[in-house]
């Protein structure tokens, strides 16, 4: 089949390349014109694990192209996806400007029919304003489907090649049949594609999505609270992760939820009720908890430096939002950072894939290593904010010989208590007891 991505975010990249990868012929439009081109050579613009493989086994096979021209990519495909950004607006709601703005370029150039699919992350009642802004200008027939993405960053690729369930939300029998034979490929193993009306399609992925965030901010108030009385958030999670209506995932406490997914979509549901005259309690919630929970270690920090950490030099492991991707949006380590530079202290960091994201972003107010032992030279402390697996059995011997001070700070609670006392460290971590020397 032809089919061309309109925005070549991580999104529309995955989106692109996975299904060139099933033999469609895949045209994906942008408009930044250095990025094409660096896309043409075969430079992936984002870190995704596997992606790369695929990206350049497709543009050698001819099936992965890349252009500029949305007259091009309109000609070209019989099913358009619009892999658009919807940034957070001021007030938390989902800015639409981007998904409008090309709808209507879209309703003056196409001349037959097309399937125009929605795979950005929109709120309910978006597939109608499409479907009006392309009728405007529009001197053909075309559909509009709601195709809701659910690709974890880190897995993407995986995700994407082996779904659990395909959302496809269409009033169209047409449009219905195109998009069942382009995801054939994908659910051989007898995953469902579930079709089911618009709106109902746009509110499953914010429902999904919102739940997700209730369910690790959950978990970080339990944490907090076991604090408090004496109890291990450890022990805690294996009893209720047993239970199978509960289940093991997303049971891990920590410094909160970020990347590019949860927190917009948990505010843009939440603003989207109350335009709607409906208050989302738990998702008000949600989001006051997950902004406290980002520093909760500073005041752990504060306590043990006896609330001066003027002069001070802290060494971070980990800034993206999750491993395995380089994606710093909502990133609870640039909460920390903000809060120790604020204090007067020094930061270094070090992260296998997000430095670079990093320094364009906060330019020379911290430092950065090449290593994961390197930054920790002539340090006070070392922060953990990112689980990356090579974090997870590190050389103690080295963490110690390298700090000034034997404290960890660990907001995403990597390591054993038992093994950690051993190593003799002071140590602090989310829900369970500090070890003090």
């Amino acid at each position: 089949m032809k089919v061309s991505v309109i925005g070549t975010g991580y999104v529309g990249l995955v989106t692109g390349t996975c299904l060139a990868e099933t033999g469609n012929e895949v045209v994906c439009v942008d408009i930044d014109e250095q990025k094409v081109q660096k896309m043409r050579s075969g430079e992936v613009p984002i870190y995704e694990p596997h992606l790369d493989v695929l990206f350049e086994r497709n543009i050698k096979a001819g099936r992965l192209k890349f252009s500029t021209s949305l007259d091009e990519g309109l000609k070209h495909g019989e099913i358009i996806f619009l892999a658009l950004p919807t940034p957070e607006g001021g007030d938390g709601s989902a800015d639409l400007s981007y998904v409008l703005g090309v709808a209507d370029q879209i309703g003056k150039l196409i001349k037959d029919y097309k399937v125009i699919v929605d795979k950005s992350t929109v709120p309910v009642g978006t597939a109608e304003k499409v479907q009006e802004v392309i009728a405007k200008n529009a001197q053909c027939e075309f559909d509009v489907v709601s195709n809701p993405e659910f690709l974890r960053e880190g897995f993407a690729v995986d995700d994407f090649l082996k779904p659990e369930r395909i959302v496809v939300g269409s009033s169209s029998e047409q449009a219905t049949e195109l998009m069942r034979k382009l995801y054939k490929p994908f659910v051989r193993s007898g995953n469902p594609i579930i079709i089911m009306d618009e709106k109902s399609a746009e509110l499953t992925k914010y429902a999904a999505n919102s739940f997700l965030a209730v369910k690790i901010t959950f978990m970080n108030e339990i944490a907090n609270y076991c604090e408090k009385v004496g109890a291990d958030v450890d022990q805690v999670r294996r009893g209720m992760g047993t239970d199978s209506r509960i289940g093991k995932r997303f049971l891990f406490p920590g410094i909160g939820y970020g990347g590019s997914c949860f927190p917009k979509d948990v505010k843009a549901l939440h603003k989207s009720g109350n335009d709607d005259g409906y208050d989302f309690q738990i998702l008000d919630a949600v989001i006051k908890v997950n902004k406290n929970q980002k520093v909760t270690l500073i005041p752990k920090i504060k306590k043990y430096f006896n609330d001066s950490l003027e002069g001070k030099t802290f060494a971070i492991w980990g800034l993206a939002f999750k491993p395995e991707t380089d994606d710093i949006r909502e990133a609870p380590s640039l909460d920390i950072i903000e809060s120790l530079l604020k204090e007067g202290a020094k930061v270094k960091a070090f992260d296998p894939e997000a430095m670079e994201n990093v320094e364009r972003k906060l330019g020379e107010k911290i430092n950065f290593s090449v290593s994961m032992y390197d930054v920790l030279e002539n340090t006070d402390a070392l922060i953990i904010c990112t689980e990356w697996s090579i974090f997870r059995t590190p050389d103690f011997n080295r963490i110690r010989k390298s700090l000034k001070n034997q404290v960890i700070f660990d907001g995403r609670n990597l390591y054993d208590l038992h093994d950690i006392e051993k190593e003799e460290f002071s140590y602090y971590s989310i829900g369970r007891k500090d070890i003090e020397l």
